[in-house]
């Protein structure tokens, strides 16, 4: 398996719901591989656009880092999405995956980590407390809760490590080296959508997610197979060369 390499956040891209600039995304650290989000506001995503414009497919691939919140008096959303295409969080046919922490319970949500499919029409969600981003219901319906995490909020001011796994038939979310939401294709009933990692945020300011690194996915390695059947060619080549030289 390749090592992990730094991701450059510079060309990353950020929308809004219910209108972009929803959010303050500024990339950090001398390798651009950090970035603070700075505003208490509607939901929002920061994504990997690709050069193009038109979004990445990450399938096969773990995106690791950590993720932070300072100081503050607030206590709502943070996390990441997954499979996400370019303005999906306003789109009339959205499909893609958000996992949501929350620091406190309020308002008919609980503290804690979860997954949730948003499929369907998000473009006129209500953003408020009653809306479905914060309640999970349709079309954000939670499916899973995270083993350890799930009615746990993060602290502030304390630094959380994350490693996100996304393939066709595996979702898979550690927190400090601890797999806490593991979700399977059998469970969705069907393989998962393709499309880009990104950064989630809503009502909630000062976060920070660090140190990004992106890598092929521990769960697809190179077939263990492989290696007897190259050193099988190569054993049958040289001894056909043998052969021709007797």
């Amino acid at each position: 398996m390749a090592s992990a390499a730094g991701v450059d956040l510079s060309g990353w891209v950020e929308n809004g719901n219910p209108n972009n600039n929803a959010g303050t995304w500024t990339v950090q650290g001398v390798n651009s591989d950090s970035v603070l989000q700075s505003r208490n506001g509607t939901p929002t995503v920061f994504f990997d656009d690709g050069p193009t414009g038109t979004g990445t497919n990450a399938q096969g691939t773990q995106l690791s880092g950590t993720i932070s919140v300072g100081s503050s008096t607030d206590d709502d959303f943070i996390g990441f999405v997954l499979g996400y295409q370019p303005n999906e969080i306003n789109s009339a046919t959205a499909d893609f995956w958000l996992i949501d922490w929350k620091r406190g319970q309020q308002s008919g949500q609980t503290a804690g980590l979860a997954l949730s499919h948003v499929s369907g029409n998000l473009t006129s969600t209500d953003t408020g407390v009653n809306g479905p981003w914060w309640q999970h219901d349709a079309p954000v319906t939670e499916v899973q809760r995270a083993v350890n995490l799930g009615t746990t909020g993060y602290a502030q001011n304390r630094l959380y490590a994350f490693d996100l796994e996304f393939t066709q038939n595996l979702i898979e979310v550690k927190v400090d080296g601890i797999v806490e939401l593991s979700y399977t294709a059998a469970m969705n009933g069907g393989t998962f959508s393709n499309g880009a990692f990104g950064f989630y945020n809503f009502s909630q300011e000062r976060v920070t997610y660090a140190g990004i690194t992106q890598q092929q996915a521990p769960s697809i390695p190179v077939p263990a197979a492989l290696p007897l059947i190259l050193s099988g060619l190569g054993a049958m080549g040289a001894l056909r060369l043998r052969r021709r030289n007797d």
